[in-house]
């Protein structure tokens, strides 16, 4: 991503915000973005206008009483192209009514009375999301596949041409994890049951915790830098075609039930176009899985700036030598691609093996 158009301001000049608020929505290649502020204090002046198209990095309003010091950015702003640009509201009878420019327009275009909408934002400011669950429509802010397909392409390609991968693949029995994960789920109703994918999940975040190496940034002029904690970029697929990969937060210190709550939340807000900043940026590994497709292995591209990245087949019935005699096991393939430039053959092995591991005692994830 090289910029983004600003469509929707969720906060405005005088409110209160702290750390985590959503204060802003940007338009980009994979969807719509909602903006996080870092810090607490009061939202001062704007300084993009709606419908322009800034470049990563930019300014988007100031913060006063922040704890931290603002710093001095110097940003060249571009002009929007037409295509890009936010048409400004039609003046209506319910100008009275307080409402984000973004959810005007959308109220306009489905003939939806704002004063029957209630207001989520700010002083119970009406905001977009709020007009498009009054029309019954699931937020859906504007996926642009073909953009996302150039995207992934281009990120891609920049991956192959300047990361040395290596690839690795070990073949994990998952008969105790799949033995476990039945005896859990069987009391359970199936809106709050465990999924493999979780179980996985938290095997590479641990594993991920015990070698360094592969959880972590590379920049040419630093090198390889570890990263503090562990954010899984999870790979989804958008129907349709395109993916993404936003982070779950902390994947190591989540619970299993914790973290399939944060992977059902995650997948449905990426195939409506919804996430965070931070959910993009974050992410210091990523886990891929075409185990529902029933492909037996896959071998992933790494997404640079991250040095690694797991990817996990589906689980098969295959026979396998157990002690001194042959048995029918549920078998799956897990890979590793890495980066040549901070790991090794050894460490991914190593990294492999601890991840199967830790799957042969599923109550301890």
């Amino acid at each position: 991503m090289e910029a983004g158009t600003l469509v929707e301001w969720e906060k405005h000049p005088g409110d209160a915000v702290k750390r985590g608020d959503i204060v802003a929505v940007v338009e980009t290649d994979k969807g719509a973005i909602e903006v996080e502020i870092f810090v607490d204090g009061t939202m001062g002046k704007q300084l993009v206008a709606l419908g322009t198209k800034v470049p990563v990095g930019t300014p988007l309003a100031e913060i006063e009483g922040a704890e931290e010091e603002k710093p001095e950015i110097s940003v060249k702003v571009m002009k929007p192209a037409a295509a890009a640009v936010v048409a400004p509201p039609a003046p209506t009878a319910e100008e009275g009514v307080r409402a984000s420019p973004a959810a005007r327009k959308h109220a306009a275009e489905k003939g939806i009375a704002l004063a029957s909408v209630k207001g989520t934002g700010a002083g119970g400011s009406i905001v977009l999301h709020d007009v498009e669950q009054a029309a019954g429509a699931a937020p859906h802010r504007g996926l642009d596949l073909t953009k996302m397909r150039q995207a992934i392409a281009a990120a891609m390609a920049r991956s192959k041409r300047e990361i040395p991968h290596y690839y690795l693949a070990h073949d994990i029995d998952m008969n105790a994890a799949l033995a476990w994960l039945e005896q859990t789920n069987a009391p359970r109703l199936p809106d709050a049951r465990l999924l493999p994918a979780v179980m996985m999940l938290k095997a590479v975040a641990l594993a991920a915790r015990k070698y360094q190496a592969v959880n972590g940034f590379y920049d040419s002029a630093k090198g390889f830098t570890p990263a503090k904690d562990i954010h899984i970029g999870a790979a989804v697929a958008i129907r349709g075609g395109g993916l993404v990969s936003p982070a779950i937060h902390d994947c190591d210190r989540l619970s299993l039930d914790q973290l399939m709550d944060k992977l059902r939340d995650l997948v449905a807000r990426a195939r409506e176009g919804r996430l965070r900043s931070s959910e993009l940026s974050d992410g210091t590994i990523t886990v891929s899985s075409l185990g529902e497709r029933g492909v037996e292995s896959l071998y992933g591209i790494i997404y640079p700036p991250q040095v690694a990245i797991v990817g996990f087949g589906a689980i098969m019935r295959k026979p396998a030598a157990i002690e001194k005699n042959i048995a029918i096991r549920p078998m799956m393939t897990a890979t590793l691609a890495g980066d040549h430039r901070v790991s090794d053959g050894h460490l991914g092995a190593r990294f492999l093996r601890e991840i199967d591991t830790l799957l042969q005692e599923p109550a301890k994830l």
